[in-house]
């Protein structure tokens, strides 16, 4: 068992603005999931991405808007987001404050 704070987590930078924390993964002998905490800047964004496995974020603070296409839905704190596998998206921060979610991936096997 492995029972931390995700401040503890050492961050990793993807982009200005944006920061990543893996809290669970396999290092921890997680072997089907990574949890992430990601923290967003106002003004920022993650990439714009997709790829082959769905994820879920949960919406711990802040708010934004999640881009798929040409469509943008509005998220803000306790919302719950689930993307389906080869869907482009990304997730942006319009509003004032950090936001931050907990996302959920498969481990990829490779």
């Amino acid at each position: 068992m492995k029972v931390s704070k995700y401040l503890d987590t050492k961050p990793t930078q993807e982009l200005p603005g944006v920061v990543k924390r893996e809290v669970i993964n396999a290092d921890d002998g997680a072997p089907n999931f990574c949890m992430r905490v990601f923290e967003v800047e106002p003004g920022s964004s993650t990439p714009p991405h997709s790829h082959q496995w769905e994820h879920e974020a949960y919406v711990l603070s802040g708010r934004g808007v999640v881009v798929s296409g040409d469509r943008e839905t509005q998220i803000a704190k306790d919302s719950v987001v689930f993307v389906p596998p080869n869907e482009h998206h990304c997730f942006v921060n319009n509003g004032n404050e950090t936001l931050r979610f907990i996302c959920v991936i498969p481990l990829v096997k490779t």
